[in-house]
């Protein structure tokens, strides 16, 4: 039989308004009193009912976290990171992927059916500037978004300065004395802010190394995952002029870019050196381990999640934008011996 307010009440000899007003958080009940309550649910192992607290609060302690693709290492980071950032204040977290879907994106802004499901939402897919113009700030659900967009004043936003990390991540590999520089991750057809600010980024470092871009080592990539790294990459090597180094606007890019230049019968990083963006583990145990632009994915989640737990008891707040900051890190990819 289920554990009931009343039993605790009982086993704290307190009222059962107090066990509820403990329960729901409510400031003013001594510690003496709270810490009784609190004893009493844990021998008792009672556990609140999230209907009965919606009703009564007209919050679910639920949030929601929507993602492109959850099995990419840097989102399935970013998940176990906000889910620990939200436990921390209280909120248990639901996740969404859209499969790279406009369409389902457009569903998920505008909320749906689902919109009383959740006190708030971590969106950090793909939708373009249009997309979340249809969606009215005073009226939709709290609102965080997450990297891939350009700060309009409209939602609280947190990233990182994508021109910034490609331009560092391309100036190592000029630093490097590589003049042959290419770079793989634009999507022309896609108005979303990443690729366009990363491609704006390596352009600037080569610009400042007197060092025109090349289009012909320049490769789009439909999605950031090995095999569109390595596809890439095997282009630009039956190309001319051979790149001597690739930058690429993503860690997966990367692994599959470095595995294209050895089928090519080249070596990392002695004929073409390589780096990615986001840190994820794999890079750090393969051969060679992968120079990269890390990000600080527990700053990202720490502050999307309190970002929003402010939201959700103010909705009136003025948007903000948070930038995360980003450390470039040299391994074996681009460091010959």
């Amino acid at each position: 039989m289920a554990v009931t307010l009343r039993d605790v009440a009982h086993r704290a000899q307190v009222s059962v308004r107090t066990v509820s007003n403990v329960v729901s958080g409510y400031e003013h009940v001594s510690a003496k009193m709270r810490q009784r309550v609190l004893r009493a649910i844990d021998e008792l192992g009672y556990i609140p009912n999230p209907v009965a607290r919606t009703l009564r609060t007209g919050k679910t302690g639920l949030l929601s976290l929507v993602v492109p693709e959850i099995d990419v290492p840097y989102f399935s980071q970013l998940a176990r990171e906000v889910i620990d950032a939200a436990a921390h204040l209280g909120f248990q977290v639901m996740i969404d992927q859209t499969g790279h879907d406009h369409e389902r994106e457009r569903q998920l802004l505008r909320g749906g059916g689902r919109r009383n499901l959740f006190d708030g939402m971590l969106f950090a897919p793909l939708a373009t500037r249009d997309e979340l113009r249809d969606v009215d700030p005073a009226t939709s659900s709290p609102l965080i978004l997450l990297g891939e967009h350009v700060f309009d004043g409209r939602f609280d936003h947190v990233a990182i300065d994508n021109v910034v990390a490609a331009h560092d991540a391309t100036s190592h590999l000029l630093d490097r004395g590589r003049t042959r520089v290419a770079a793989i991750g634009a999507q022309p057809k896609e108005t979303y802010a990443t690729p366009l600010q990363r491609t704006e980024g390596f352009r600037k470092a080569l610009r400042e190394r007197g060092l025109a871009p090349v289009h012909t080592l320049e490769r789009t990539a439909a999605h950031y995952g090995r095999s569109d790294g390595y596809a890439a990459a095997t282009s630009l090597l039956r190309g001319s002029p051979r790149p001597d180094a690739i930058f690429c606007y993503s860690d997966l890019l990367a692994m599959g870019a470095i595995r294209a230049v050895f089928d090519a019968g080249l070596n990392v990083p002695e004929d073409v050196a390589v780096i990615g963006i986001d840190d994820i583990e794999e890079g750090r145990y393969s051969r060679p381990s992968l120079s990269t632009v890390s990000l600080d994915t527990p700053f990202i989640a720490r502050t999307a999640v309190s970002r929003l737990a402010a939201r959700i008891e103010d909705p009136s707040l003025p948007a903000e934008e948070f930038i995360a900051p980003h450390t470039l890190i040299t391994r074996e990819s681009t460091e010959t011996r």
